[in-house]
């Protein structure tokens, strides 16, 4: 039996409790990996794209959305070269645990008035737990916050989790 028929995708935390204040519409998940927080989405009723510059990755996401019977375009692309985000084109834009800061204002572009970011990665802190530890993909201390504060907050938290994981995650809406 293949692994991902074994266990099913636990998507993140922070996702799953503030799903309700989330817009309904067109999604876009950056980073996407396996696919476990695109095919959340796709199940809660939205319109879901994922990308993730793993082809392997965006096969087990296609997979999974399949196993589900959930539509899911998934794109193999790099966010760091030649991805861009359509302007204006989301209600809801997703990126967890990746940081590229060059991206955040695509992110801003990409959401259509009224739509919403969900993002959460590691914060400077994380070194002491391991992986990652490279500054390059570490927030600052309120750094994320920094970043959005031209959109309205809805949620926001930072710190360290459970003793192993230091995060900063944010759910901010653009006016």
């Amino acid at each position: 039996m293949n692994d991902i028929h074994a266990k099913k995708p636990i998507p993140a935390q922070f996702l799953v409790e503030n799903i309700d204040l989330l817009p309904k519409g067109k999604a876009l998940d950056l980073a996407m990996g396996n696919g476990r927080n695109a095919v959340y989405l796709a199940k809660m009723g939205f319109e879901v794209e994922g990308v993730d510059i793993s082809a392997e990755a965006v096969n087990k996401a296609q997979e999974l959305a399949h196993n589900f019977g959930l539509n899911l375009k998934a794109l193999v692309a790099d966010l760091e070269d030649s991805y861009r985000i359509e302007q204006d084109s989301y209600e809801v834009i997703i990126c967890f645990n990746y940081l590229h800061r060059p991206l955040i204002p695509q992110i801003k572009e990409g959401l259509c008035r009224g739509g919403m970011v969900v993002y959460e990665t590691f914060i400077v802190d994380q070194a002491q737990f391991g992986k990652p530890n490279n500054p390059d993909y570490l927030l600052k201390h309120n750094e994320l916050i920094d970043l959005f504060c031209d959109f309205r907050c809805l949620r926001y938290r930072e710190g360290i989790l459970e003793s192993r994981k230091a995060i900063a995650s944010i759910i901010a809406e653009k006016t």
